[in-house]
């Protein structure tokens, strides 16, 4: 048996493994960029959590509570999250008053080809504002819940780190099989 030529085994050694995928991305190598979500855990003093309850036509889990949430554009985590505070519900958070609390990377079921997204969850610890509907086409309406009462139906990620969030969990996977 001879050995591949050298130039074989350098793009090889520089690959690194992994399963295939469907609907994987040849100009990425191989690999599917993921989405970055950030999402707003805000919690009052009793213990109450903010849920939004999404318009029953939005594209995602319409007529479901959620998060205050977006997606990271051209920005940082941090700089998306302060954005959709203020143009969801019209909050100020200050990046000093954040921290991650947790991390869903998750691959959602029966999207075959779609791709991953990395949901951070980030508690602010002040916030100045009273949470309002600055979308309505969004967001039907803000609500504080009790996170061991959560309402339903609830977007099921957000579900799983509220419940991490209570156990003191920084890392949770959905959907990878």
């Amino acid at each position: 048996m001879t050995d591949p030529p050298a130039d074989a085994r350098a793009s090889a050694a520089a690959a690194p493994p992994h399963r295939d995928v469907p609907g994987r991305r040849a100009e990425y190598g191989g690999a599917r960029p993921n989405i970055v979500g950030v999402h707003l855990y805000l919690r009052r003093a009793d213990g109450r959590i903010l849920l939004g309850l999404r318009h029953p036509d939005v594209a995602y889990a319409g007529g479901s509570y959620h998060f205050l949430a977006g997606h990271c554009e051209d920005e940082g985590a941090l700089g998306a999250l302060i954005r959709e505070a203020e143009e969801e519900a019209g909050l100020t958070i200050a990046a000093e008053d954040v921290e991650l609390v947790h991390t869903v990377h998750l691959l959602h079921p029966g999207a075959a080809g779609g791709p991953p997204r990395i949901q951070l969850v980030f508690r602010a610890h002040a916030w100045s504002g009273v949470p309002e509907i600055r979308e309505p086409d969004k967001c039907l309406e803000w609500s504080w819940q009790h996170p061991a009462d959560l309402p339903e139906p609830i977007v099921p990620y957000a579900r799983v780190a509220i419940e991490a969030i209570g156990r003191g969990e920084a890392y949770s996977e959905m959907g990878w099989g």
